[in-house]
C-alpha cells in the first residue's frame, strides 16, 4: 500500500502485544503498520506528530511495549528505530533468565527485520551482551553522541530564522543557511524535528513569501519521501496561507512528474482526512486487478 504503487509491500509482522494507556488510540502499533504500508515515517494518532527519539524515555509520551518493537523495525528515521530498542532492552535487563526469552526471542526478530543496520548491529550487540546495562548504556551514549551536534546545529539556524524574521539577514542569506542546515543535519537530527522547523517557516506570517518559496524548491530536491512528507504537511496545515499552497501546487505540478505529485496529493489527502490508508490500498488493488485482467486479455 506504498504511497509508490511500484514498492513492494513491506514484511511486516503483526504479533503484538495488547497495549493500554494514552495515546495508543486503538493500537498505536498498528497505527505504525499503517504508516509503515504507505511507506511514511511514523507519527502519533489523532495529532500527526511525527515521532522523535526523545519520546522513548519522556514522562509525558507512553509508547507501548509491541509499539516501540514496531518502531524499532519499520521506523524510517534511524535515530528513532535506534531509540526504540532502548527501554525493551532495560525492561529485558531487569527480568530474570525465564521471563527474558521472549525479549531475546523479540530482539532476535528486530535484528531480522529492521529497515536499519544500525538497529539491527545494536540488537545484535545487546543479544550478544546478555542485556548488560553497561552495554545498553553505552549504545545510549553513542546515540546522544549522534544527536547532540545536530541539535546544537538545529538551535543556531532557529537563531537565524529569528534574524530573518527581524529583518537582521537578508532572504539569500537566510536560504544559504537553510541548505547548509539541511546538508550539516541529514541522518542526525530527528525527522520529527526537521518536520517541525520546516512547518514553523510555511506557516509563520513574518516571513517573507519569497522566502517560503524558495524554501519550497529547496524541498523539491530532496528524495522523494522526505519531500512528500514536508510538502503534504504544508499543504494539509490550516496555518499555511493560500498563496503559498498555491505556491507549493505550482511547483509540484512543474517540478515533479506526475506520479510523484500523485503521492504529495495523496498524502496530503490522508493529512486531511479526506481519505484512509485502506481507501489507497482499495485503489491500488483494483488497478492491479485490472492491470492482471489486461494481461490476461492480451494473451487470450
Amino acid at each position: 500500500m506504498s504511497l509508490d504503487p511500484k514498492n513492494a509491500h513491506p514484511q511486516v509482522n503483526t504479533r503484538t502485544i495488547k497495549t493500554v494507556g494514552a495515546m495508543t488510540g486503538v493500537r498505536l502499533a498498528d497505527h505504525f503498520v499503517s504508516c509503515t504500508k504507505l511507506g511514511r515515517y511514523l507519527t502519533f494518532q489523532g495529532n500527526g506528530r511525527f515521532l522523535i527519539s526523545d519520546d522513548f524515555h519522556s514522562t509525558k509520551v507512553r509508547i507501548p511495549k509491541d509499539a516501540q518493537a514496531m518502531a524499532a523495525m519499520f521506523s524510517r528515521d534511524e535515530l528513532v528505530g535506534r531509540a526504540a530498542i532502548m527501554p525493551l532492552a532495560q525492561r529485558a535487563s531487569s527480568l530474570d533468565d525465564h521471563r527474558r526469552e521472549a525479549y531475546e526471542e523479540l530482539f532476535e526478530l528486530i535484528e531480522r527485520q529492521t529497515l536499519s543496520p544500525r538497529v539491527r548491529e545494536g540488537a545484535a550487540q545487546i543479544l550478544q551482551a546478555g542485556f548488560r546495562e553497561t552495554r545498553i548504556r553505552e549504545l545510549e551514549a553513542a546515540l546522544g553522541d549522534d544527536l547532540n551536534p545536530a541539535r546544537k546545529r538545529y538551535r543556531e539556524f532557529l537563531a537565524t530564522v529569528r534574524m530573518l524574521i527581524e529583518k537582521k539577514v537578508s532572504s539569500g542569506l537566510f536560504i544559504d543557511d537553510f541548505v547548509d542546515f539541511t546538508t550539516s543535519v541529514a541522518g542526525h537530527l530527528d525527522f520529527g524535528i526537521y518536520s517541525f522547523c520546516l512547518d514553523r517557516i510555511f506557516a509563520t506570517p513574518m516571513i517573507p513569501l519569497q522566502v517560503k518559496k524558495l524554501v519550497a524548491i529547496e524541498v523539491l530536491k530532496f528524495p522523494s519521501l522526505v519531500r512528500r512528507e514536508l510538502l503534504s504537511n504544508a499543504l494539509a496545515s490550516t496555518a499555511v496561507d493560500t498563496t503559498t499552497k498555491a505556491f507549493i501546487r505550482h511547483a509540484v505540478s512543474l517540478h515533479l512528474d506526475k506520479e510523484q505529485a500523485v503521492q504529495v496529493e495523496l498524502l496530503e489527502a490522508v493529512k486531511c482526512r479526506r481519505i484512509s490508508p485502506q481507501d489507497i490500498e482499495n485503489s491500488l488493488n483494483r488497478a492491479n486487478t485490472q492491470a492482471a485482467f489486461s494481461r490476461q486479455a492480451g494473451r487470450a
